[in-house]
């Protein structure tokens, strides 16, 4: 378990919903890590983030439960489920990871979330999002291909996160993301998280952060 915060604040003095909350209990959580206390508020009030935070500081719960509370606080009630809310991650593994945390604190939320990645059938995933989404975690080559193939829109995404953006640079899918941003609206908030600040992740940061709270943190 990550180390918890040392000034011991509670969750719920963070802005969560006593349905977060419950999630959050469930899994044995008292107290926010650093990296959750730091980004949770912000992400909330709907501020950009730069967040360099490595694997092991809790950094998923730290925007996956800010990102539930927004889309809980804007239902869609009334009409057909668009996807809100794009996680783009390196690899299938982390997906895979990222959207389970998804649906652990979301769990007694009413939202929907779908995992995207290759080498795997495609028609499946196309099947899925015709049902509806709030949330798409993927990988940028098969996001790619959904888009290229018309089975995806992303025009009311309003939440973008680039989780752990040093390893996708590393892996050469720069050109990818970039494909990827202009089919989003360009009103949206942004969050970038990356275990370290190299040149390149601050150029990246700078085309597509808007006045972004930075924070840091390291692993304990």
């Amino acid at each position: 378990m990550p180390t918890p915060n040392k000034n011991k604040v509670s969750f719920a003095q963070l802005g969560l919903s006593s349905q977060l909350l419950d999630a959050v209990s469930e899994q044995g959580y008292e107290h926010p890590t650093p990296i959750q206390a730091d980004a949770i508020p912000e992400v909330i009030r709907g501020r950009d983030l730069l967040a360099g935070a490595q694997t092991g500081t809790g950094k998923t719960a730290g925007f996956v439960l800010p990102i539930l509370q927004r889309l809980q606080d804007n239902p869609t009630e009334g009409r057909r489920r668009v996807i809100r809310t794009l996680i783009l991650v390196p690899t299938r593994e982390l997906a895979a990871q990222v959207n389970d945390s998804v649906k652990i604190y979301g769990r007694f939320l009413k939202l929907h979330s779908m995992v995207i990645f290759g080498g795997v059938n495609i028609n499946p995933q196309t099947t899925r999002l015709r049902s509806g989404v709030d949330i798409v975690v993927a990988t940028p080559g098969r996001l790619l291909d959904h888009i290229y193939q018309k089975n995806i829109r992303l025009d009311q995404v309003d939440t973008l996160v680039l989780d752990e953006a040093d390893r996708m640079l590393d892996m050469g899918f720069i050109r990818d993301i970039r494909k990827i941003l202009q089919a989003l609206p360009t009103a949206r908030q942004n969050l970038l998280f990356s275990a370290t600040f190299s040149k390149e992740i601050r150029r990246l940061a700078g085309e597509f952060l808007d006045d972004p709270v930075e924070v840091q943190v390291s692993k304990r």
